[in-house]
């Protein structure tokens, strides 16, 4: 059955890309004759061949298109080449992407057309004419002419100021300008630099001035690199543009599921029978093919290499001790291709770099950046094809600062059980395998997987400090769940490095090979049922083989506390338990560990915020518990439900935990002799924002009227409620008052920022409903502001109760105001 694409609006890019142009009167194009081929491309250019032929002549820049080309899909990329400094991109990040068409038009002209999503329909349906008569690609840009080519089987177009000036297809993404902060580029500062013609591709590498927005540039602050430009300066980037031709032969379409995790692509899918339009979902992925001539030895089960390996190279600018560990985290991705029948399915080499036929612009080569940036960061990108999820383009980023992240959050999370992980610079063998890790869960990326948070979910939390376990496994399923290092360990586990640090798990094999193994099958639909069967027959809830990804718009608050990053284990309470005995051990030696022969505390200053991200991590963990929903992604033929509620026991023993290790002054990290070394009394402490993080979570509205929701359905008998929930916390919060003991400055600021949430929370409820806001869950109408309201009245009688056993005039001061404020709200109705 053959059929046809036919143009519908599809996204290539994580960006938006606008279509519209300056709107002017229509005029009648004035037609120009056209010049001999001798005329335009004289004796003085410099041709190159390639995809297509290009010419340089004096400081005019032609592409020379032949007709089989018209009609042709081009994917059309703007990169980053150099930056200026404080630049908030890098260089080799992807600016703009957009997929194009050429085709002729009237008056020796060509239509320059931006192909969109593609929706499928079966050309012997009537219902295809109908697609083909309600759509159509919009026309962004007009060319002229200059010349024919031989036999004029070709067209000779002028690029040169096409690169130059701003455009929708060669400039930054309106995304990407908005964030860079630039205006048109100047003229008189921008130039081509280079034309170079490949046999798939074509790269024009330019110097560009950008003009900089009308608003201030914000003022550097401490530590920090000075901004890019000021707008009267402006700021100036070399850009590499990339035009590749769309693949003729493309690759088999192959079915996503949410059961395993791979980017997706879709298409709209129309035919007569319909009652309604079906969708087509595919993964994204790269191509891998069995050779011919071993066809039959992959299909009795022999490992076989691809026709075309992912072959990837390391920038030269790599400093030269950390290149094997780069390929080594390269590589280590063999062992999961193994599961789908290739051996040597990924490559890593070393640049040439003194081969002149290969450009690190060249956007045919899948080139791992080094950047001497002083921000850290790593970051993977791709490009596919719209019409099958194929990968065409893939890039990865890496900052030499990004070295210090690593090293720093190992000490914090590792340090304690790694004596080796306990100064400010590593060994090159440690160092290198941390960066060998971080390679290859961001290569995994740009293979076509996507995060999966819940695999750490599936580790019990003893296995995590088992020495014997962890020799034999690493201590996640999947190194695509993002989470560092092992920081459950304790020091006297004695665990090696090896269990310490991660590595490619069963999830990951199991992904891959569900991914790229050929099935053999002639058809989408026969492969699908083949695929969607292994998925039946393997991935069982709460195996190694489980994948699950963010629910909810705020990673601060995920709604299922099984799938978050950072986490480790089965048992979010128990295993920050372990983390902040961990955490203590660092920060009792911070000192020792982070001073230098410098002279200076910016090391432990450094270390110190580290601490106190992983405990806001840790309590982040614990709190997500509370009014959690467990959610695993089952099809019909699966028994169970999708979802079920975190128990009643769990969410206590996570509001116990907060009570006990957040919400009491954990003096341990207000250590004095630490902070006076680095941090002035003069801001409000790192560790008291997080506490107050941590109450506005634990009892925002948003968690609350999932815990109403949750007891409306299951019953307060099996669920953890609104008023257990309070009435726990305010066993922890107010526990002083019970035994008549001074309660410290630190918890009275805590406890005033109870009552502000909770008066805040009750306030929303008393509300009329929004009904311009039809997808915010509100209090409005529920239980919970009465609920809440019987809690501040029992809190103002407590308060206004132990008043008499105290003596210290600040401490009753305290509880008046206290009282008072809750009295004035619970007044607001005799008022």
């Amino acid at each position: 059955m053959k059929l046809k694409f036919v143009p519908f609006l599809f996204a290539l890019f994580a960006y938006e890309t606008g279509l519209a142009q300056d709107s002017a009167a229509v005029k009648k194009p004035a037609i120009a004759k056209l010049k001999a081929y001798n005329e335009i491309i004289s004796g003085k250019a410099i041709s190159k061949s390639g995809l297509f032929k290009v010419h340089k002549v004096d400081d005019k820049y032609y592409f020379e298109i032949p007709d089989s080309l018209l009609s042709r899909e081009f994917l059309f990329t703007t990169r980053l080449s150099k930056v200026a400094t404080g630049s908030p991109r890098f260089g080799g990040e992807i600016m703009n992407a957009m997929i194009v068409s050429f085709e002729k038009a009237p008056n020796d002209k060509l239509f320059v057309r931006a192909i969109t999503n593609v929706a499928q329909s079966n050309e012997t349906d009537m219902i295809s004419r109908a697609l083909r008569n309600a759509t159509i690609d919009p026309i962004i840009m007009v060319l002229d002419l200059k010349t024919k080519g031989k036999d004029n089987k070709s067209s000779v177009v002028e690029f040169g100021d096409f690169f130059l000036k701003d455009n929708l297809i060669s400039g930054f993404n309106p995304e990407m300008k908005k964030q860079m902060g630039t205006s048109a580029p100047a003229a008189d500062r921008s130039m081509i630099l280079s034309m170079n013609a490949y046999p798939e591709n074509i790269e024009i590498k330019s110097l560009k001035t950008y003009g900089m927005g009308a608003g201030p540039a914000k003022p550097a602050e401490d530590g920090e690199a000075a901004p890019a430009a000021s707008a009267s300066v402006g700021v100036t980037f070399e850009i590499s543009n990339s035009v590749m031709v769309m693949p003729k032969s493309q690759m088999a379409v192959q079915v996503s599921d949410p059961r395993v995790g791979y980017a997706s692509g879709s298409y709209q899918v129309f035919s007569d029978a319909q009652q309604q339009v079906d969708v087509k979902r595919f993964i994204v992925k790269n191509r891998l093919e069995v050779k011919p001539q071993d066809l039959a030895r992959y299909k009795a089960g022999a490992l076989v290499e691809p026709k075309e390996p992912i072959v990837y190279y390391i920038d030269p600018a790599t400093p030269k001790q950390w290149r094997k560990y780069i390929i080594s985290g390269i590589t280590d991705w063999n062992e999961a291709f193994k599961a789908a029948g290739f051996k040597n399915a990924i490559v890593a080499k070393e640049w040439p770099e003194h081969d002149e036929s290969m450009n690190l612009e060249d956007a045919r080569y899948r080139v791992v950046r080094y950047f001497p940036s002083a921000t850290p960061f790593s970051s993977s990108l791709k490009l596919s094809d719209p019409r099958t999820g194929e990968i065409l383009q893939s890039y990865l980023g890496w900052s030499h600062s990004q070295i210090k992240t690593l090293h720093d959050w190992y000490m914090v999370q590792a340090g304690a059980a790694d004596p080796n992980g306990r100064t400010m610079k590593f060994s090159t063998e440690l160092m290198g395998d941390l960066i060998r890790a971080q390679i290859s869960r961001n290569i995994g990326l740009t293979l076509g997987l996507r995060e999966n948070l819940a695999s750490s979910s599936t580790i019990p939390v003893a296995k995590l400090r088992d020495k014997k376990w962890l020799e034999k496994n690493p201590f996640n399923h999947s190194i695509m769940d993002f989470n560092y290092y092992n920081y459950v360990a304790q020091p006297e586990d004695k665990i090696s490095r090896k269990g310490l640090i991660p590595g490619i798990g069963d999830y990951d094999k199991w992904a891959i090979k569900w991914g790229y193994t050929y099935t053999g099958a002639k058809d989408f639909e026969s492969d699908k049922k083949i695929r969607l069967k292994w998925i039946l027959d393997n991935v069982k809830p709460g195996s190694s083989l489980s994948y699950g990804t963010i629910l909810g718009t705020n990673p601060s608050d995920p709604i299922n506390p099984n799938v978050q990053w950072e986490d480790l284990g089965d048992d979010p309470v128990k295993a920050s338990e372990y983390g902040v005995k961990n955490l203590k051990v660092a920060m009792a030696n911070l000192l020792k560990w982070t001073t230098t022969n410098e002279g200076t505390y910016y090391n432990t200053s450094d270390l110190y915020y580290t601490i106190c991200d992983q405990f806001a991590f840790l309590t982040r963990h614990v709190y997500s518990t509370v009014g959690g929903v467990y959610a695993t992604i089952k099809t019909v033929e699966e028994e169970g439900d999708v979802y079920v509620p975190v128990s009643k026991a769990n969410q206590k023993a996570a509001v116990a935990f907060l009570n006990k290790e957040v919400f009491n002054t954990p003096s341990w990290i207000f250590e004095p002799n630490v902070l006076n070394k680095f941090r002035k009394p003069a801001k409000k402490e790192q560790y008291m924002k997080m506490q107050d993080n941590a109450l506005l979570y634990l009892t925002s509205s948003a968690r609350l009227f999932r815990m109403n929701a949750a007891t409306l359905r299951y019953g307060k008998e099996q669920v953890y409620t609104v008023d257990e929930l309070f009435t726990d916390l305010n066993k922890g919060l107010w526990a002083e008052l019970k035994s008549k003991q001074p309660i410290d400055s630190y918890k009275r600021i805590l406890q005033k920022t109870a009552v502000a949430y909770m008066i805040k929370s009750a306030q929303e409820g008393d509300r009329l409903p929004d009904f311009t806001k039809p997808f915010v869950e509100e209090l409005t109408g529920t239980d919970v502001p009465v609920i809440i309201r019987g809690h501040l009245q029992n809190m103002m009688d407590q308060c206004n109760a132990a008043i008499p056993a105290y003596t210290d005039p600040v401490m009753i001061a305290h509880l008046k105001y206290v009282s008072a404020k809750i009295g004035n709200y619970l007044d607001q109705d005799k008022k």
